[in-house]
């Protein structure tokens, strides 16, 4: 699957290092994940409903996507989510897209141009289905195997979590990375230790919270912020308070420059 930091870029699993890092271990309860998933869609519904046709036409910072686009491809991954779940509640397996990572890409530029009361109409059917599906699933059917990195229902459902959350982000409409909740990022913080260069240990400061470190690397260096800021560096994402200091050996220094979004392989 590919998503967030660009429009080309690959997704992945979770794996942290460093002894202070976040634990990737159930995060959150399926129940309350369920909760999270419904808030988001339930912003995302009605932020989409306001856009005008021009709106959809605006860029977002995503290199060569428009409003339409994230739209498109929220839709898409809403719905490709949905059906994992459903092959999966009768014994079945199916990619999340069909055609592959090409057949995804030529789905966002077919629907991208729809008008607004297109997307918006597309997108509430396509929550309302995933929210249905998962919704759905008992204590046994959050474990149901499905296709997307080989993982659990579970798995889906934290995707889809990040994928709602971060593009309504992307989407300009007053949700920016400021509004993300400490738990939220925290888990950004587990999912995106992946990007750490190999040689470099990074050591978190979030303001008004204990450190956190992520990483392995001889190299030591300290970035310090609100947690909301940090969060979106390590997400690819424009932080919006303007708070991030970099420091090594007591000297002020540039932020780290980040490897890729983590790859389906690193699970």
């Amino acid at each position: 699957m590919t998503e967030l930091t660009t429009p080309g870029s690959a997704a992945a699993g979770s794996s942290s290092t460093g002894s202070s890092a976040p634990t990737s271990a159930r995060p959150i309860e399926p129940a309350d994940l369920l909760d999270r998933l419904a808030a988001a869609a339930d912003t995302l519904s009605a932020k989409a409903k306001a856009l005008s046709d021009a709106d959809i036409r605006t860029a977002t910072e995503l290199p060569g996507w428009t409003r339409g686009h994230v739209l498109a491809h929220l839709c898409g991954v809403a719905n490709g989510f949905t059906r994992q779940v459903e092959y999966a509640q009768r014994g079945e397996s199916i990619e999340l897209y069909d055609g592959g990572p090409s057949g995804r890409n030529q789905a966002i530029e077919m629907a991208a141009g729809h008008t607004a009361a297109e997307h918006s109409a597309d997108l509430d059917a396509a929550l309302e289905r995933l929210l249905k599906a998962f919704g759905s699933l008992d204590d046994d059917g959050w474990q149901l195997p499905i296709a997307y990195r080989g993982g659990v229902a579970y798995d889906g459902a934290l995707a889809l979590w990040r994928e709602l959350v971060i593009h309504l982000a992307d989407l300009g409409v007053g949700r920016g990375p400021e509004t993300w909740s400490k738990e939220f990022c925290l888990y950004l913080f587990d999912f995106l230790t992946p990007r750490v260069p190999a040689d470099t240990r990074l050591k978190l400061l979030p303001l008004g919270m204990a450190p956190l470190t992520l990483g392995a690397g001889e190299k030591s260096v300290s970035v310090s912020g609100m947690i909301t800021d940090i969060a979106a560096w390590l997400a690819g994402r424009t932080p919006t308070m303007g708070t991030l200091r970099a420091e090594a050996a007591a000297d002020s220094v540039p932020l780290p420059v980040l490897g890729p979004w983590p790859s389906p392989a690193a699970k």
